[in-house]
């Protein structure tokens, strides 16, 4: 079983995965950067300044006015957070678009790379006699013989 485990371990489609996981979660990172300091603010800029990753609604409990969600959380109050759902939902979308961007590109190249193997496949092809010569030297056959 250890061996079976091994060869699958070995196998590229698993490795291509680990690696696919490693940058995904980096290219994580970079995203909530992205958001959280570059589209959050600009959000902000249209909505007044206010940060949108703070917006929440107190459904139990007593709140400071104007506490941040994470002190709102701290005092133990139930808090609707939809600022910080609306984030995620942004960042959900960013990441999706950049990686359709990403498979697209990555599409693109397998395509032109088998479009060139299928040329080079047909250019080195032997070139063999044709219907019209087959026929030609039937009949030089057929003539010679009669």
């Amino acid at each position: 079983m250890l061996q079976e485990f091994k060869d699958f371990i070995a196998k590229g489609n698993v490795m291509d995965m680990a690696v696919g996981i490693i940058i995904g979660a980096a290219f994580t990172a970079i995203v909530t950067s992205l958001v959280g300091d570059l589209i959050n603010p600009l959000i902000g800029l249209f909505t007044g300044g206010v940060d949108f990753t703070n917006n929440y609604a107190v459904l139990a409990g007593d709140v400071a006015e104007g506490a941040s969600l994470d002190a709102a959380r701290e005092t133990g109050a139930s808090v609707f957070a939809y600022g910080a759902f609306v984030m995620a939902v942004i960042n959900f979308l960013i990441i999706a678009w950049v990686v359709f961007m990403l498979v697209k590109m990555v599409n693109n190249v397998k395509d032109a790379a088998a479009k060139e193997e299928e040329a080079a496949a047909v250019e080195e092809a032997p070139a063999g006699p044709s219907e019209l010569d087959i026929l030609m030297e039937i009949r030089d056959s057929l003539k010679a013989q009669g």
